[in-house]
C-alpha cells in the first residue's frame, strides 16, 4: 500500500485547489444471465448487519486500519446508481495494480459503477505523468479507452521505472490502439489541472494511502480496508438499500 508516511515524503507546501467531478464506469457482464441471488441465510445475515449498525456512522471492513477521513461528501454514488465503488488510486502503487482486477470483477459481478479519482503519492516519479496521459485519453477519446490504458499500465508496472519508460510504453500503447500521440500532449495544462483537482479532493477528504476503496450508497459508506472484503462490503450495502426500499435517508451521509 502506498502511503504518505514512512519512506514517502509527507505532503507539505502549497497545492493548487480545484474541483473534481469524478469519472465512473459500468462494466457490463458478458452474456445475458443475471447474478444469482444470495442464499436465505446470507440475506438474513446482511439484513441483521443493517439493523445493528447505525446509519450514517463511519464503517470499515475490517475495522482495523480505518482512515480518519476529514470530509466524506465525495462518498456517494453517481446519479442513477444505488451502490458504487469510490476509489482513489496511484498508477505507480503496487497494491493498486494488485487490487485493480478485483475491483473490475466486482463491478462486473454486481453491475455497479466505480467512481475513479487520481491521488498521486509524493515520491512517485512517473505516476502523475501516467494520470495525465490517461486523462488525455478520457477527454479526447473515451472513458473506456482511458480505463483500458490505466489497467495496462498496472499490468506493466514492473517494467516502468522512470518517466522515460512510461513515455515509451505510452507511445507504443497509443500505436497499438490506433491512437495518434501528440508531440505535446497537454499544451494548455488542462489534463494536469484535472489530475491536480482529484489530488486536492483527496487531501480535503483525508486520503492517507492508495488504494483507498469505499463502497457507498446514498446515505452511508463503508471503507474497504482489506481488498478481500470488497464483496462483503457490497453485499452489506446492497442489503441496506434493499431493506430501505432503495430510498435514500434524507440528511444522512
Amino acid at each position: 500500500m502506498a502511503n504518505q508516511k514512512g519512506g514517502m515524503a509527507n505532503q507539505k507546501g502549497n497545492w493548487n485547489s480545484g474541483n473534481s467531478k469524478g469519472r465512473f464506469l459500468y462494466f457490463a457482464r458478458c452474456g445475458g444471465s443475471t447474478r444469482m441471488g444470495c442464499t436465505m441465510n446470507r440475506l438474513v445475515l446482511m439484513l441483521a448487519l443493517v439493523l445493528v449498525v447505525p446509519a450514517g456512522a463511519q464503517t470499515a471492513m475490517p475495522p482495523s486500519g480505518a482512515t480518519a477521513f476529514k470530509d466524506t461528501s465525495a462518498f456517494r454514488p453517481p446519479s442513477g446508481a444505488k451502490v458504487a465503488i469510490i476509489e482513489f488510486e496511484d498508477l505507480e502503487c503496487p497494491l493498486c495494480a494488485h487490487v485493480s482486477p478485483m475491483v473490475r470483477d466486482a463491478m462486473s459481478h454486481y453491475h455497479i459503477p466505480r467512481v475513479h479519482h487520481d491521488f498521486i503519492i509524493p515520491g512517485h516519479v512517473w505516476s502523475r505523468n501516467g494520470a495525465i496521459y490517461a486523462r488525455y485519453l478520457e477527454d479526447k477519446v473515451s472513458l473506456q479507452v482511458a480505463e483500458d490504458y490505466r489497467r495496462d499500465v498496472f499490468a506493466s508496472q514492473s517494467l516502468i521505472a522512470s518517466p522515460d519508460d512510461l513515455q515509451q510504453f505510452t507511445r507504443r500503447w497509443f500505436q497499438a490502439h490506433g491512437q495518434a500521440m501528440p508531440f505535446v500532449l497537454d499544451p494548455s495544462g488542462k489534463c494536469a489541472a484535472e489530475v491536480e483537482a482529484d489530488c486536492a479532493l483527496g487531501r480535503r477528504t483525508g486520503i492517507a494511502h492508495t488504494p483507498t476503496l469505499v463502497v457507498a450508497t446514498a446515505h452511508r459508506w463503508i471503507e474497504v480496508t482489506e481488498p478481500d472484503q470488497l464483496y462483503a462490503a457490497i453485499d452489506r450495502a446492497e442489503a441496506e438499500v434493499n431493506a430501505s426500499g432503495g430510498r435514500p435517508q434524507s440528511g444522512i451521509r
